[in-house]
Parts: C-alpha cells; sequence; structure tokens
C-alpha cells in the first residue's frame, strides 16, 4: 500500500475541519500512512455574487475536486454529502460515509429569539431555495435575504447585512465548534434537511483498491444506507439545490423511513410524502417516494420551478 494519500479539499474551515478530521481518521487507523492536504479552490467558492441556482447548483463546489482526483493529482476528495449531485462521474465512487452529525437546520438570530416569535418583516438569510421554500411556508410574513458565502462569511454577515437571523446546518456549525451561538434546531416538520444534510462524502477512484481499503474503517453502514436512500430520492427527481427539494432517512437499525418534498419557491405549494421499510431496500425506497411525489403533481412543479429560474 502506498505510503502518502493526498485528500483534496475546499478551503474554508469547514472543509478544512472535515479534511482533517479525515486525515487523522485514516492515520490513526494506519499508521505507517502519510496523509496530505491539499486545498482546491471550486466555481463555487469563486462566484459569490450570484445565488447557486443561476449558476448551476452545488455541483460547482465539487467539480474541480472530482477532476483532480480522476486525473490522479489527489487520492481522496472529502465533500460535505449534501452537497454532493445526484450523478457520481464515471470512474468515481463513494468509499465511506462515516456516522452522521445532527442533519438539521438551525436558526441563528441577532437577539435570541425563536423562528415562531420574529417579528412580522425580519429579515432572515439563506443561500438555499429549500431552506426559503419551507421557511416562507411557516412564515410567509418573514423576508428571506438571499446569502452566500461560507460558514464564517454567512455568521460575519449576519451583525454587517442588518439581518434578523440566518439558517445553517447544525452539523458545519457544531463542527467548528460554535454551538453556542445556535438559538434553535428546527425540526424537520419546519426544515426538511436537504439530502445527505450532516453526512460526509468520502470519495476515491473506482478502481483503487488500496485506498478503499484505507477508508474502509470510516464508513458507518447504518448512514451510508439511509443516505443513499436520500440519495436515491434527489437523483430520481433530478433535483440539486436549484430546486426547493428535502429528503431525510431515519434508521433504527432493521428499518428506514423517509421523508420528502417539493416545493413551489415562494412555498405556497409543497408535496410531500414518507416510506418505510427493510434498510436493505434503502435506495429503491427513495425512488418509490420520488415517484410518489411526481404522481401527486412534482413533475409539473417541478417544470415550472426550472422555467423560472431560467428566466
Amino acid at each position: 500500500m502506498q505510503s502518502i494519500l493526498r485528500i483534496g479539499t475546499r478551503g474554508s474551515k469547514l472543509a478544512l475541519w472535515q479534511a482533517n478530521w479525515v486525515k487523522q481518521a485514516i492515520e490513526a487507523r494506519l499508521s505507517h500512512l502519510s496523509v496530505e492536504i491539499q486545498i482546491i479552490k471550486t466555481q463555487g467558492d469563486r462566484i459569490l455574487d450570484v445565488p447557486l441556482a443561476k449558476i448551476g447548483g452545488k455541483g460547482l463546489f465539487v467539480k474541480e475536486i472530482e477532476e483532480a482526483l480522476l486525473n490522479g493529482g489527489i487520492d481522496i476528495a472529502v465533500h460535505s454529502m449534501k452537497d454532493m449531485p445526484g450523478d457520481i462521474p464515471p470512474g468515481l465512487c463513494i468509499g465511506a460515509v462515516p456516522e452522521r452529525e445532527n442533519p438539521f437546520d438551525v436558526l441563528i438570530s441577532n437577539q435570541g429569539i425563536c423562528l415562531k416569535h420574529l417579528k412580522s418583516g425580519a429579515r432572515i438569510g439563506t443561500s438555499s431555495l429549500r431552506r426559503s421554500a419551507q421557511l416562507c411556508h411557516v412564515r410567509p410574513d418573514l423576508n428571506i435575504v438571499p446569502l452566500r458565502g461560507n460558514l464564517d462569511t454567512r455568521l460575519k454577515k449576519l451583525e454587517g447585512y442588518d439581518l434578523d437571523g440566518i439558517i445553517l446546518a447544525a452539523a458545519g456549525v457544531r463542527r467548528l465548534g460554535l454551538e453556542d451561538r445556535i438559538t434553535e434546531y428546527l425540526a424537520e416538520d419546519i426544515l426538511l434537511p436537504a439530502a445527505g444534510q450532516g453526512a460526509l462524502c468520502i470519495q476515491i477512484r473506482g478502481d483503487d483498491a488500496m485506498t478503499a481499503a484505507a477508508i474502509a474503517g470510516l464508513d458507518h453502514f447504518p448512514t451510508r444506507r439511509v443516505v443513499l436512500g436520500e440519495r436515491a430520492f434527489l437523483h430520481r427527481l433530478q433535483g440539486g439545490c436549484q430546486v426547493p427539494i428535502a429528503a431525510f432517512g431515519k434508521n433504527d437499525g432493521t428499518s428506514i423511513s423517509l421523508r420528502g418534498l417539493v416545493a413551489s419557491l415562494d412555498g405556497k405549494h409543497i408535496i410531500r410524502d414518507a416510506v418505510s421499510g427493510p434498510e436493505a431496500q434503502a435506495e429503491s425506497m427513495g425512488i418509490q417516494l420520488a415517484e410518489r411525489l411526481l404522481s401527486k403533481g412534482a413533475d409539473r412543479l417541478l417544470n415550472e420551478l426550472l422555467s423560472a429560474i431560467i428566466d
């Protein structure tokens, strides 16, 4: 087995925390290996003044890293799973999915005010159409403000952009040790998470058996199962951050329950459903859940959404 493994990652504090966590976990298990981290700037990191939906979605945060993996510049890519498009490029695979962090969204408000107590017209920052649509559904009186940038940048903008609060993924806030900033964890009935939220994706080349063996110990089977179910749902709907799609599963060790939704941009229309079944059938359940939403009119809603975004 090679003595050096190279991890490719984005350069934000959160991305580096995630890559270093993987590095330390590998080196703790395999002391003969040395793991190096290479920072790769993605198009999503460079373009900060345009909504993601207008420039191609969250795949912009992984494309350059995947290219480096395919051409042999790195051996491992570490991503936030929720940033992963439904399709994995030929030649690459998801090598390991570590145990999931808290999967929910959180509100961080300037004055410690919970969502239901925010004043009418309160300015809430989020970069996610999924979050903004669901927020508009439960609080149509709020003023949603587009907010791009990494976690640190968005926290700084909370003070500098005349915002009353921002919505972030709990996992990133907790991983950076900023849990004391959290005002409220938002339940799945209010904000259903993005597919894979809270989980890491450790991506490798499909034919790299040595690296696969090195990261095998990082795979958390219950997390992998449920996340693959969520991703199967996303893939069937051909969705990303361009449209408000959410999926969240729970795994009790033998069975999985999956919830999913598609929403209009203004949150006035939400199509949702849920399925459950044996753990081994997670991916087929994700497809089944997507088909159920499509049968309820999600296809028409998705077409309207994509037309609106293109215009």
